[in-house]
């Protein structure tokens, strides 16, 4: 027997099917004894056209500073440093969560810094996107395309999902075109990787690649279970270990980027660490799931809760909490003012607290979301408790808004005489976009107006 045959054979065997002696020239058959053969043709041909291949292009800015000796020998006008643009290109994919509005999630790092973003169905048409919104520290990004017969994916409950339920990866690895990849969910609630700030992975070993940032994972009802984001592995090459971003978190991220043009993240108060087995033991609890709160923040949404330093946190609206990491990450993505139900152990006993979420004061907005003339800026809270109002933290060198004047420290208190406190209340204003827009800045001890048109 040739090694096609016995390779065939095994196969069948593994999928417990009747063999069949063919030989080396006839067709393999389409069924046996009266059963399709199994495959992931169907399913897939149902869901790919809703995962997009991406390509950006921009420029990058990058500053180096300028050594001691050359101010010494050119005069003390000349700058500290130097400041330089270099053209790039990157390529990623995405996908297709609403048809109608054609909202497309991938990526922050596939798209951060882009001029211009490019989407590629699967049917070969080429569309420009606009960003929506972004968040850097989950590492997602919304943009949004015109165009018909879009087809969507449908989001599953990753709350739901177990350690073996197998997994489908989409995506368009070293920009080879749509790829398929199969596997297995290896481990939920994955953090402390160091990959991004607010980590809550689902781990595969279906092959993820360079350039598969921002495509799909599904299961095999061919719903998102998670946007694929990172691999660990030498020279970015796949070795069996892959993560994703689950579909929970990405749907209540980006629902807040459509509501809000930003994450309004949500914050317990409280701080903590992994439970570990001599603590779990410590406190009365005999597993090692859950998260231990080692301090409750006075006048945070925990405090008001009821929760003390020594609760272990094991659940959030009923799904099982792993570790702190992934605590904080659920929490933070769930968004202010939200209310959720947390499983605790003290002393022993569960019990079940109903917590209000509070806004986070670290919340900022990519300035490009909320008028074109502001993109190059970075916008955040102001913090100092005497000026309440939006600061520009960084403005990118030939930027649009370095064009209309902005500069880094500046505060935003106003827009055409409207007071603002906060980043909220300026894309609030922001949103009405009416012909003008005259903003009112606080920059050192003077208040001027930069208009935009």
């Amino acid at each position: 027997m040739n090694s096609s045959r016995l390779s065939l054979s095994a196969l069948a065997l593994a999928l417990g099917l009747c063999v069949l002696p063919f030989s080396a020239n006839a067709a393999l058959p389409l069924a046996v004894d009266g059963q399709e053969m199994p495959s992931l043709a169907p399913v897939l041909e149902i869901v790919t056209p809703a995962v997009v291949n991406i390509s950006v292009s921009g420029k990058k800015v990058t500053k180096e500073a300028i050594p001691e000796q050359f101010r010494f020998f050119f005069g003390p006008n000349l700058p500290s440093e130097q400041v330089q643009e270099r053209p790039f290109q990157a390529l990623g994919s995405g996908v297709i969560l609403d048809a109608a509005k054609g909202y497309v999630i991938t990526n922050f790092h596939v798209v951060d810094a882009a001029d211009e973003i490019k989407v590629t169905l699967k049917d070969g048409r080429e569309l420009t996107a606009k960003k929506i919104g972004e968040d850097q520290q989950s590492d997602i990004a919304l943009l949004q395309v015109k165009a018909d017969k879009l087809t969507a994916v449908k989001l599953a409950d990753s709350d739901k999902l177990r350690v073996g339920d197998f997994a489908i990866a989409i995506g368009n690895p070293f920009g080879l075109g749509q790829t398929v990849t199969s596997g297995i969910v290896s481990a939920l609630g994955r953090s402390g990787l160091n990959i991004e700030n607010l980590e809550n992975f689902i781990q595969t070993d279906a092959a993820i690649n360079s350039g598969n940032s921002g495509g799909a994972l599904i299961n095999l009802r061919g719903e998102l279970i998670g946007i694929n984001t990172a691999i660990l592995g030498p020279n970015g090459g796949n070795i069996g270990i892959g993560f994703a971003i689950p579909a929970n978190m990405v749907r209540d991220l980006t629902d807040q980027i459509i509501k809000y043009g930003e994450v309004r993240r949500g914050v317990l108060g409280v701080m903590g660490g992994e439970l570990t087995a001599d603590l779990a033991k410590a406190f009365g609890y005999d597993k090692q799931n859950g998260a231990f709160v080692s301090q409750v923040m006075p006048g945070s949404a925990a405090d008001k809760a009821g929760i003390k330093a020594g609760d272990i946190i094991i659940s959030i609206d009923g799904n099982v909490i792993h570790s702190f990491g992934e605590l904080r990450a659920k929490v933070a993505t769930k968004g202010a003012g939200k209310q959720v139900a947390l499983g605790l152990i003290r002393d022993g006993k569960e019990q079940t607290v109903q917590v209000t979420l509070k806004q986070s004061e670290e919340s900022d907005a990519p300035a490009q979301s909320l008028h074109p003339a502001l993109e190059g800026a970075k916008l955040e809270n102001r913090k100092d408790a005497n000026i309440s109002g939006v600061e520009v933290s960084d403005v990118a060198s030939r930027s649009p808004a370095a064009a209309i004047g902005l500069r880094k420290g500046d505060v935003i208190i106003g827009v055409n005489r409207m007071k603002i406190d906060n980043l909220s209340q300026l894309a609030k204003v922001m949103k009405k976009r009416s012909d003008v827009l005259a903003l009112n800045i606080i920059r050192g001890n003077s208040s001027l107006y930069l208009v935009l048109r």
